[in-house]
């Protein structure tokens, strides 16, 4: 049976890989399965992790550090760290209070939060329990109506940036959870949405993928349709190839996520960390450029930052500290990693962010 959430922090959890050690402990089969599944045979979500590891830090030593800092500015917010929070579904899977529990967590560190169209918690619910900025995610809804409707409910409740997600067009994913026989318990439930889009009937001999699925996702059309009807931002989530990048910036987008969906969709994709660079030099320095997939380390956000990235994602570790201590466990998760990426910087001789630069990096020939 699971364990009920913690209400304090025990000495042991002290990085990320111990809330996922400990998250086991909490979650049933059910949600545990469907938090840590991957496409296929789930090697890009193993890339993920072994990019980082692939790199090497190269420091530099008898820098002045005492005015250090970790502070960023995005898309006209300023963060205290480049730290955000991925968009994930159901969170009442792994905690009672969900997406609630996750935004207070967020804000007591100052961490931005995407919130979901898949959340379990009501678009308004997670914006009046919100002190730091909150972005939206849109899985598109199989038409513009019904995705401009869900982009109207985000603006009015104040959510400041709509990120498009591009690699799922559609939120049914083959996973290992699905192989597990994966289905959402009593009172979990996607509350935001009032069906799911309706795939068109196909003729004898047509493609359910082709003809059906794909029928209902969105096109570059849609996203120059999507950005002349809002002021907000907007980024495109799940680019990986360099073409994709320049075609979205052409189209007025301000920024994109560099991911992999956490390996989810599309399995032998690479690592974002590894195509990061390409698309930093195709798009250049103004497009804002975010890495979702692998971070478990503030040593990983450093990375990041080196080979092009403004700012990370975390997903999967932010869940894991929910589990086990819901608001809490995000709070002092989020503190964990800025602090390993507070010391990363001093012995790495960056005292701002903009002075993580690649020579800070021994890469692999």
């Amino acid at each position: 049976m699971a364990l009920p959430p913690l209400t304090g922090i025990p000495h042991d959890l002290v990085a990320a890989c111990d809330y996922e050690t400990r998250a086991r402990r909490h979650l049933d089969d059910n949600a545990w399965a469907y938090l840590q599944g991957a496409a296929a045979d789930e090697l890009s979500l193993r890339n993920n992790l072994a990019a980082f590891q692939s790199i090497a830090l190269r420091p530099r030593v008898l820098r002045d550090m005492r005015r250090g800092h970790t502070r960023c500015r995005l898309l006209g917010d300023v963060f205290e760290h480049p730290l955000l929070l991925a968009p994930i579904a159901y969170q009442r899977l792994f905690h009672p209070d969900g997406e609630l529990a996750t935004v207070r967590g967020a804000g007591v560190m100052g961490a931005g939060m995407v919130v979901s169209t898949l959340a379990s918690s009501r678009f308004e619910e997670v914006a009046a329990k919100a002190s730091a900025p909150l972005w939206f995610q849109l899985y598109w809804q199989g038409g513009r109506a019904a995705s401009l409707a869900l982009l109207r409910r985000a603006e009015a409740a104040g959510y400041g940036v709509l990120v498009l997600t591009v690699d799922a067009p559609l939120s049914g994913i083959r996973n290992r959870e699905q192989r597990a026989a994966f289905a959402l318990p009593s009172g979990v439930a996607a509350v935001n949405l009032a069906a799911s889009p309706t795939m068109p009937p196909l003729a004898p001999g047509d493609s359910a993928v082709f003809g059906g699925m794909m029928a209902l996702a969105p096109t570059w059309a849609d996203v120059e349709w999507l950005r002349a009807q809002t002021n907000r931002p907007i980024l495109l989530k799940g680019v990986l190839h360099p073409e994709d990048a320049a075609q979205a910036a052409n189209c007025g987008v301000h920024g994109l996520i560099i991911s992999n969906h956490g390996g989810r969709v599309l399995d032998t994709t690479p690592a974002p960390l590894d195509v990061l660079p390409e698309i930093r030099a195709r798009v250049g320095a103004d497009v804002t450029l975010l890495l979702d997939g692998g971070i478990r380390r503030g040593t990983d956000v450093f990375k990041a930052l080196a080979l092009g990235a403004d700012a990370v994602l975390l997903g999967r570790p932010y869940i894991h500290a929910l589990a086990v201590a819901g608001a809490l466990g995000v709070a002092h998760l989020i503190k964990l990693l800025r602090e390993e990426l507070e010391v990363c910087m001093a012995l790495s001789g960056c005292a701002s962010l903009s002075e993580i630069t690649p020579d800070r990096l021994y890469l692999p020939h």
